[in-house]
């Protein structure tokens, strides 16, 4: 597909304080998009927002929250005159078995990831239907294969893409393009927190090539972009991610049978994993709430 041009665009980014929110609004802002950020720490926004290139403002809100999810995107609107893309990005994790799971913890990866990114869509349908816009859910590996250890976000991921498959044949006819975006490990603050914890580390090591690399975050961000400005349905982070749709049929048997054998390894060594949200966004997140 030919490349729209974002110049005077407008985008807005969940979860944009770091990681892949942040470089995306930083590559969207280069091409000349004004960039509107939501997410759960002030601080850390309006300095993402200071950095840009273009015209930007921040929004302190939780994307779980339908009123203040509503007030933001009417507030933007206000703003910016308009939104042309959103990018449903905001998320959380959690590893470990499930039967010792915090289930507070286990909860809020599917409120996150699923529930938010569906009061996201629901908050900024209506002028994203004015400008007929686009809509781009970032869903993961995760939701093409399971994987032990990671049930919550495993069903956040698989809930959240085939919401947004769905979401498409209801919005298509009206100008709305929605998308799925898909990232496999990649370097950012919830996969290094991922990491800090051994069993979880050695495991996602164990798995088979190339789904046990981390993958530098710049790369796959531009992957990202060049979706947006083709408005592609499917935008894939890491070039192979692709070809596991051909095979996606036969994984969950053949990771039932491989995982057992793993989880075998690890079973001594199972009441060590952290039970709570991994790295500086799930600390945020756990922050967010106690107040």
């Amino acid at each position: 597909m030919s490349k729209v041009s974002l110049e005077g665009q407008v985008a807005v980014v969940t979860g944009a304080a770091r990681g892949v929110g942040e470089l995306l609004a930083r590559k969207l802002s280069a091409r000349g998009a004004k960039i509107a950020l939501v997410g759960l720490e002030p601080d850390e926004l309006k300095q993402v927002a200071a950095r840009l290139h273009s015209d930007a403002d921040w929004w302190h809100a939780d994307v779980t929250d339908h009123v203040a999810m509503a007030q933001v995107a009417q507030e933007v609107k206000d703003r910016f005159g308009k939104v042309d893309i959103v990018i449903a990005n905001a998320g959380v994790a959690t590893g470990g078995p499930f039967a010792e799971s915090d289930p507070v913890a286990w909860r809020r990866v599917i409120e996150v990831n699923l529930i938010g990114s569906a009061v996201t869509a629901r908050a900024f349908l209506p002028v994203l239907t004015e400008s007929r816009g686009y809509l781009l859910q970032i869903a993961s590996l995760a939701a093409i294969t399971p994987a032990p250890m990671m049930t919550a976000y495993c069903a956040s991921k698989s809930g959240v893409e085939a919401y947004a498959h769905s979401l498409r044949a209801e919005v298509g006819h009206k100008g709305v393009r929605v998308a799925v975006g898909y990232l496999s490990w990649t370097d950012t603050d919830m996969v290094r927190g991922a990491d800090q914890d051994d069993v979880m580390r050695e495991l996602r090591q164990q798995l088979p090539w190339p789904s046990n690399k981390t993958y530098p975050l710049g790369p796959a961000v531009d992957r990202l972009v060049a979706g947006i400005e083709r408005r592609s349905t499917h935008v894939y982070a890491q070039w192979w991610l692709r070809g596991m749709q051909g095979i996606r049929g036969y994984l969950p048997a053949a990771i039932g049978i491989v995982g057992q054998r793993r989880m075998r390894g690890f079973e001594g060594r199972l009441g060590s994993v952290s039970k709570g949200l991994v790295g500086a966004g799930g600390a945020a997140d756990e922050a967010a709430r106690s107040r």
